[in-house]
């Protein structure tokens, strides 16, 4: 070890000096010392080599240059010591100038020195968010794009500049930079020349993370990345291969990642009649599991627009995803049944389409998965028909008097580890009431045991969801009191009603809305007495000068009624 002390010593003092004799002997010590020796890398930054070594990055010698960087490259790979000292030497931003000046010099040498400083950079910043956050702030990434460019017929130039996007793309900070070059032509037009999948697979691991951002998605369809996608797809989706299956799924994944832009889907739809839209249908009856799911993603993608939900379900799509889903009722696969599940719900989100929805027989097929034991699928199909029923009296009132159902969703409610399913039972427990307004419906969910459920989503933390929850309560309270009396007692619906009128963080909905079931439940003997024993006069009384007009009127209502009534 004294020797190795020795010996970095040396060379720090003949780095320093660079004399024309020295800086041979120099370089060809750096490289026995750090030619990918671990354990060279923390005592070359104990003898304080760095910043020396960094300083012969101002060489004009471009043997010089290189030997530095590859050395530089090797102590900064995997060692947080090395890339500090190199960061606190100003070592990215000397390498990155030189790329700049550099990059567009086609000579082999010239890309030789290229290719190891790229090499050194990712080295430098590789699994460190700040560092490449910093690389970011240097402007790396519109020197990188044109390098790839530039070099695109160097196959290792090309991939250090592949894997350097890799890293940069995660960061969100670099997204923005990203969308000011043309990476998604570069991209694209390297794409095309691959048919090695191993090269094609470094472009999808720069495409994957790139795509996440709304203005390249719109660039990488505009350069003709979909193109390249259903050409995969075609060639990729009858072969058994485990790198074709692989193939096919990324680049249908990476179809379905593009449709989540405003901008590109709507420039694929093409008013339902683009090449691209048409392709992606055609998925659906595929017999490929994969190929199904992404069909379904996409159509799902596609419906995030209300033009485009009404020409879809004019043009069958429906029966479409009905036939798949029946496809998967048994032992399906559980990716595509929450895919196409997905879907539907979106299709039946504008007005128009609800009424066909249920006449081409859609809650009939989304109720075959009521047994599903997947949260995935029973969110998603809790959605689908929570949308079908909205203002559909006569389809709220047949499944709410479906006992299966009421007794499922009820079961639901008290998912505690699925918040998003226990949160959806609720929401539909309480439209099957304001959709139906249906005594039968109530009698149904008080059988079932859903009263209390109801009575507690009306303390949840959204509000919309406690109002929903309110709103069906006044209507049990004013159609059918008598049969819930004892489930809104026992859930203590009063003392809940008392504490969201006291409580000055309530909306005004929800004092307006507690106070006209307040009103309501008067009806009842053991609950008008609670309401008394609680002294509600109190709080209503201070609300007639709620700033809110209808709260207001409606306290002075309440007031008049619990003094009449006391």
């Amino acid at each position: 070890m004294d020797n190795l002390s020795d010996t970095l010593k040396k060379l720090k003092i003949t780095a320093v000096d660079r004399t024309e004799d020295s800086l041979e002997g120099c370089l060809d010590c750096l490289l026995q010392a750090l030619a990918q020796n671990k354990f060279m890398r923390i005592p070359c930054v104990d003898a304080g080599l760095i910043s020396p070594l960094v300083q012969l990055l101002n060489s004009k010698d471009q043997e010089v240059l290189l030997q530095t960087g590859r050395a530089l490259g090797n102590i900064c790979y995997d060692s947080h010591e090395g890339r500090s000292a190199v960061d606190q030497a100003g070592g990215a931003q000397i390498v990155i100038d030189h790329l700049r000046s550099l990059c567009s010099i086609t000579d082999p040498a010239n890309e030789k020195l290229l290719t190891v400083f790229c090499g050194m950079l990712m080295n430098y910043s590789n699994e460190n968010d700040s560092l490449q956050a910093q690389l970011i702030n240097m402007g790396v990434i519109p020197t990188l794009v044109k390098l790839l460019g530039i070099h695109c017929q160097n196959a290792a130039l090309t991939e250090m500049c592949l894997v350097a996007f890799g890293n940069l793309a995660e960061l969100e900070s670099s997204k923005e930079q990203f969308a000011s070059t043309n990476i998604a032509e570069e991209l694209v037009k390297l794409f095309k020349k691959q048919i090695e999948h191993d090269k094609r697979e470094m472009i999808f691991e720069v495409l994957a993370p790139l795509a996440e951002n709304d203005a390249i998605k719109l660039q990488l369809v505009e350069a003709g990345l979909v193109e390249c996608l259903l050409e995969i797809v075609q060639e990729k989706v009858d072969s058994e291969k485990e790198e074709d299956i692989a193939e096919l799924k990324t680049a249908s994944d990476l179809m379905v990642l593009l449709l989540l832009g405003d901008e590109s889907m709507q420039k694929l739809f093409e008013g339902g009649k683009g090449n691209v839209f048409q392709r992606v249908l055609s998925w659906i009856p595929s017999n490929n599991h994969q190929l199904q799911l992404a069909g379904a993603l996409a159509i799902a993608n596609f419906a995030r627009n209300d033009g485009n939900c009404i020409h879809m379900v004019d043009n069958g799509i429906v029966e479409k995803l009905m036939d798949l889903l029946d496809r998967h009722v048994e032992d399906g696969n559980v990716t595509v049944q929450h895919a196409a599940l997905s879907a539907l719900r979106n299709l039946a989100i504008p007005v128009v389409n609800k009424a066909k929805m249920l006449s081409a027989g859609v809650t009939e097929a989304v109720l075959k998965f009521l047994k599903s034991e997947m949260p995935p699928v029973q969110f998603k199909l809790l959605g689908t028909l929570r949308m079908l029923i909205d203002a559909q009296a006569e389809a709220a009132e047949q499944l709410g008097k479906n006992v299966k159902l009421v007794e499922r969703l009820v079961e639901w409610c008290e998912a505690k580890d699925h918040a998003g399913v226990m949160g959806e039972s609720n929401r539909l427990l309480s439209a099957l009431i304001r959709h139906s307004k249906s005594k039968d419906v109530i009698k149904t969910i008080v059988q079932s045991g859903g009263i209390k459920h109801l009575v507690t989503m009306a303390t949840s933390e959204h509000v919309i969801m406690q109002n929903e929850a309110l709103v069906a309560l006044a209507l049990i309270a004013a159609l059918e009191l008598g049969t819930a009396e004892k489930d809104l007692e026992s859930a203590k619906l009063v003392q809940i009603l008392h504490r969201l009128l006291a409580d000055e963080r309530s909306a005004p909905e929800i004092k307006y809305n507690s106070m006209v079931l307040i009103c309501a439940l008067m009806g009842s003997e053991s609950l008008h007495k609670e309401v008394q024993d609680l002294a509600f006069l109190d709080v209503v009384s201070k609300l007639r000068s709620h700033e809110n007009k209808s709260v207001a009127q409606q306290a002075s209502l309440t007031e008049q009624r619990l003094t009449v009534e006391s």
